[in-house]
């Protein structure tokens, strides 16, 4: 996929963060765009933003953990503008603190959103771009701790190494129809994620979860702008891994060199 103009792109958690700069800059490149997000003000402040820059987009209240709020999603981006191109399975939450200290309530929000909203987009989306024999490319939102372990990280580490194998799997099974995956595995990035609570369901809510303070992140801060321009460049490139921060290097070496050395001493 060499350009984006008039293809539609769907991004769930586009109100913010990554996905609100996904959206603006597929609009740029002339997509129109699906949102998906809890937050409808927020939404509705990038759908105006699509809109005042000639664009066209819209705005589609979803809960990613919930399919059938997913396929109603599906429903009203087909029903919109006749195709989907692009899925961007973005939305994402984090907590954190030790598995030690985790609560069953915890493990579901983070599994509902991070990983059954990747694979509720699957289910809700993909069969439609199969069948309508088209170029596409879907785009799943992971993290350097999808593939780095983080102390304290334990329930986002698990639902973000899901996300890269699902990725690393679909990749091949995709390839027969023309469709291509791309896995996103930021670092630091200037998003909400630290304000996921805003959003956090009221059955699932934990009062009594253990307060912990953010783990701190190594390398540097980029822009949600910077990682969407590595995004649509992995979209045109046909790349699966969008690893964004050069410093994830050193760990990822290390990583591996403990696999050889544990294979070579076997």
């Amino acid at each position: 996929m060499d350009n984006f103009k008039n293809r539609v792109a769907v991004v769930t958690g586009g109100a913010s963060g990554i996905g609100r700069a996904l959206a603006l800059a597929f609009a740029r490149e002339g997509a129109r765009v699906v949102l998906a997000d809890l937050d409808e003000p927020g939404m509705a402040e990038v759908a105006q933003t699509i809109k005042s820059g000639s664009g066209q987009a819209v705005a589609v209240r979803t809960d990613v953990s919930d399919l059938s709020q997913v396929q109603a999603l599906a429903d009203k981006a087909w029903q919109a503008f006749g195709a989907v191109n692009i899925l961007c399975n973005n939305a994402g939450v984090g907590v954190s603190g030790g598995l030690e200290e985790a609560t069953l309530k915890g493990w579901q929000w983070v599994i509902g959103v991070n990983l059954w909203g990747v694979i509720h987009g699957l289910l809700a989306f993909l069969p439609r771009m199969i069948a309508q024999k088209k170029d596409g490319h879907i785009v799943n939102t992971a993290s350097m701790a999808g593939l780095i372990a983080t102390q304290g990280l334990g329930v986002y580490n698990t639902t973000k190494y899901a996300v890269v194998g699902l990725s690393e799997t679909l990749v091949k099974d995709l390839r027969p129809y023309g469709i291509g995956v791309s896995v996103l595995c930021p670092m630091g990035v200037e998003t909400r994620i630290l304000e996921s609570e805003r959003n956090r369901p009221e059955a699932l809510g934990d009062p009594d979860q253990k307060k912990s303070e953010p783990v701190p992140l190594m390398g540097r801060t980029l822009t949600p702008e910077e990682v969407a321009a590595q995004v649509l460049a992995a979209i045109r490139a046909n790349q699966l891994y969008v690893i964004t921060h050069a410093e994830g290097l050193e760990p990822l070496r290390r990583r591996f060199q403990r696999m050889e050395q544990a294979i070579a001493g076997s």
